[in-house]
């Protein structure tokens, strides 16, 4: 009996966890794995990037709380989907290929959403125009491409962490006197307060 738990153990260390739980949607792998998408958006180069501002974090965070259900799934599944995309056109996954190979897979992924939008847009315009005069009309959850998602949530984390708005962008503390007549200069950052 103990050669049957000691063996147990010993086979079951060798399985590989696919990370510790966060919350009920993300395991850490997945925060990480958002962290380097976030990463490639918005690089780090003179400031710090995604990543350093905990985007990942944040991304995860917005998903399970803010998220209808039907935008969690096309989260999730975009991001299995990512990494499907990534080993059909470089043979590996996401998190194993280069830095540029990642830039030039989420320039494609970027055309392919702003395409899906394009057509999402003109059916809900298409549904609100035939129901125009129903007084309790609801729009059809049409979810949004995944890739919008992740990187609409992207900027929203980078531009409010304390790194986006002390770094990228011009902050002063708030309260602080209104002055709407600043010099702007060519090439200034734009103001974070």
């Amino acid at each position: 009996m103990g050669g049957t738990i000691v063996g147990a153990d010993y086979f079951l260390s060798g399985c590989k966890s696919p990370g510790k739980k966060v919350n009920e949607l993300f395991t850490e792998d997945k925060v990480a794995f958002l962290n380097e998408v976030a990463e490639t958006i918005l690089p780090t180069t003179s400031t710090p990037g995604a990543k350093a501002a905990k985007v990942g974090q944040f991304m995860m965070v917005m998903v399970q709380d803010c998220y209808k259900p039907y935008n969690q799934k096309t989260f999730l599944d975009g991001m299995a989907q990512l990494d499907e995309a990534s080993k059909s056109k470089y043979n590996g996954k996401f998190m194993d290929i280069t830095a540029a190979q990642r830039t030039e897979l989420l320039t494609d992924l970027d055309k392919e959403q702003k395409d899906f939008t394009k057509e999402r847009n003109k059916t809900l315009d298409a549904d609100r125009k035939k129901h125009k005069d129903e007084p309790f009309y609801e729009e059809p959850d049409i979810p949004n491409h995944y890739f919008l998602l992740m990187k609409e949530l992207t900027l929203l984390g980078y531009f409010s962490s304390e790194i986006g708005a002390t770094k990228a962008l011009r902050y002063i503390a708030v309260p602080g006197h209104y002055d709407g007549n600043l010099p702007y200069k060519k090439g200034d950052k734009a103001w974070a307060t």
